[in-house]
């Protein structure tokens, strides 16, 4: 099977599509731009909806559904929102084989429908905050596609909320961006950074937005995670207000936050290697694969035996087992089959193990095995589990410490972009040094790090206002 993957270091954007198709996670639609999500990558999806569901509903968020069409007139309220999308909007013109009234907008992400319903429901400060996420499917019209990372179709979580109060805002819009931090970080083992995104990168029709920014393999960036504080600006364009216990009528305040099947896409490119899929253990659909192994006709009965006992008890402990006793493949094809398919821990039993009474659990990452007796196995599989989400996570985190470097020689910088990695530079806070970044590498601001008045920018040499974080991304 790991014949099939392209090495990573021959070439690494054929390697990644190689193991999303090899590792049955997706495949391509008869619709351009689009992804059919195969159920090995869907199981996926359900894990890290499952996980974050349950860490909002901990925060006080509930889901709700809002309509996949927004009238034209909905977008159009948000004038900077409108201009922002524009480009990627699909438009329904036509339904029941007439011509639309009003042009309909397949939904590229759900601001404006939402607050036009928020504007019914809120009526007084008894009903904020108002905390609502909906999981849904959105559509932007991308130019350049591939499969989980960037598609015309894409699946996601949005969380849109209402609040009385300026600073109840901002605290959300922080919140939920530490939320995704900690996801990301305790489930999928990705390292990231938190900041701001420069006006020039932020969401359209926000006031400012946050963002986690993960390196992958090839030490590009890419954005797993953003939260918007949205100000007033679409309570002002939908009229949603509210009397404060004074009285008084006021603006609400408002945030919106999301992350997308792209999480696939970064768990696949921070994690996996020459043979196939890695998928840290606490977000893995299929725990452990028990292989049973014989070559003499005698055995296979005890070891199909001894194989399928443990397969029951580890399912009655709830550890999520595959048991394959297929005989028309020889074990040495399971293994490179379940290692292309990125099952974290692989069960060997043979006639040994069988006399014995013990299995060896085999780790997907590194290949390290482990003897165990019998009696313990179940308590193996979690700590080996356990320790291998852990390093993960720390090699993740050595590689991104390791390619990321400050300097303030802007032709240090140009020279070393091609390698890719982290770059913490001084900025002066003007668009024109900005694009620069764009024009000259091809490489953008990630985030804001800090604040920093004692240093120059790298680019004009004026006093600089931010520490920042340049990277090419996806």
């Amino acid at each position: 099977m790991a014949k099939m993957i392209t090495g990573m270091n021959e070439d690494y954007s054929k390697w990644y599509i190689d193991i999303v198709t090899n590792a049955e996670l997706a495949d391509y639609s008869p619709v351009k731009g689009c992804m059919v999500i195969r159920p090995n990558g869907y199981a996926l999806w359900e894990n890290i909806q499952r996980i974050l569901d349950g860490m909002f509903k901990e925060t006080g968020h509930r889901n709700a559904y809002f309509p996949l069409l927004i009238p034209e007139s909905f977008m159009r309220r948000e004038a900077e929102h409108v201009e922002g999308f524009a480009p990627e909007c699909a438009v329904v013109t036509h339904g029941g084989g007439k011509k639309l009234e009003e042009n309909l907008y397949i939904r590229p992400t759900s601001e404006t429908i939402i607050w036009s319903m928020y504007s019914k429901w809120i009526n007084s400060y008894r009903d904020l905050p108002l905390l609502i996420n909906q999981w849904a499917n959105v559509l932007r019209w991308e130019m350049r596609t591939r499969l989980f990372l960037r598609t015309t179709e894409f699946l996601w979580q949005e969380g849109h909320t209402a609040h009385a109060e300026a600073g109840e805002a901002e605290e959300e819009a922080v919140r939920m961006i530490d939320i995704y931090r900690e996801f990301c970080e305790k489930y999928l083992a990705l390292p990231v950074l938190k900041g701001k995104k420069t006006d020039k990168e932020k969401f359209a029709g926000a006031v400012h937005t946050y963002t986690i920014e993960a390196m992958m393999q090839d030490r590009k960036a890419l954005q797993a995670g953003t939260s918007h504080n949205l100000g007033q600006n679409f309570a002002r364009a939908f009229n949603v207000t509210f009397l404060d216990r004074n009285g008084e009528r006021k603006l609400v305040w408002a945030t919106s936050w999301g992350v997308s099947t792209r999480l696939i896409g970064a768990l696949i490119m921070a994690h996996s290697d020459d043979n196939g899929l890695v998928v840290p253990p606490k977000i893995a659909h299929i725990d452990c694969v028990i292989i049973p192994i014989w070559k003499k006709e005698e055995d296979r009965v005890k070891v199909l035996e001894f194989s399928s006992n443990l397969y029951s008890e580890l399912k009655n402990r709830k550890v999520n087992a595959v048991y394959d006793d297929a005989d028309q493949y020889k074990p040495g094809w399971k293994f490179a089959q379940y290692e292309m398919l990125g099952v974290p821990l692989r069960i060997e039993i043979g006639p040994r193990e069988v006399e014995q009474e013990k299995v060896v659990i085999v780790r997907r990452d590194n290949r390290e095995k482990t003897a165990c007796s019998l009696d313990r196995v179940h308590e193996a599989i979690l700590e080996i589990s356990e320790r291998m989400q852990r390093e993960l996570y720390e090699k993740a985190k050595n590689m991104m410490e390791s390619n990321t470097s400050e300097t303030d020689n802007l032709q240090g910088l140009e020279n070393n972009m091609e390698k890719g990695g982290f770059f913490k530079i001084n900025w002066c806070g003007k668009k024109s040094c900005e694009d620069y970044f764009q024009d000259r590498m091809k490489a953008t601001i990630r985030l804001i790090d800090s604040e920093c008045t004692t240093r120059r920018c790298i680019v004009c040499g004026d006093p600089s206002s931010h520490t920042v974080i340049v990277s090419r991304s996806y």
